[in-house]
């Protein structure tokens, strides 16, 4: 909190006015995130329907919220473990629909395409290569969200069209 008070100018004192704890300050941060994030999404995938443009979409969205956004995705990744008690459960719930719309887009994949693979595992490494965006790009020399997201996507769609029939 002492962190953010310098930063935002605002005294310590005025933070806590306005947030009773860190806790909720995390909360609602973490709140906000995912809900912008999966709402975004659902507007995007209206309405389209090939299995591998939705997975696309779901690149492209993750993608370009959290490059706009690197600040929020540091405090997802760094203090996902601080929520307790029904901060916890609330924002946990918003993350299991999140994870689940990409769990469907993968056995939508799945089955129009006849493969096999496991689709915990894809979502993972899916949310692994995304995740970690935050530690490695520069806006002066990499390129942007949607020329990522086509590139991330072109990468984890042959892996995944490539998969081995079993």
């Amino acid at each position: 909190m002492r962190d953010l008070s310098k930063a935002s100018g605002m005294s310590l004192a005025g933070l806590y006015y306005y947030f009773e704890s860190k806790e909720r300050l995390l909360f609602l941060i973490q709140k906000h995130t995912f809900t912008t994030v999966v709402q975004r999404l659902k507007k995007r995938l209206a309405g389209v329907t090939d299995p591998e443009q939705r997975i696309r979409i779901f690149i492209l969205n993750h993608l370009e919220y959290f490059l706009a956004n690197p600040a929020a995705m540091k405090v997802l990744s760094h203090e996902a473990e601080a929520l307790k008690n029904g901060f916890a459960s609330e924002v946990a719930a918003i993350k299991r629909e999140y994870y689940r719309i990409c769990v469907g887009l993968m056995d939508e994949l799945k089955r129009e395409r006849r493969l096999e693979f496991s689709t915990r595992i894809a979502v993972l490494s899916l949310f692994g290569m995304m995740n970690w965006i935050y530690t490695w790009h520069n806006p002066r020399v990499d390129a942007d969200a949607e020329q990522i997201a086509q590139e991330m996507g072109d990468i984890f769609l042959r892996g995944m069209m490539n998969s081995t029939r079993r």
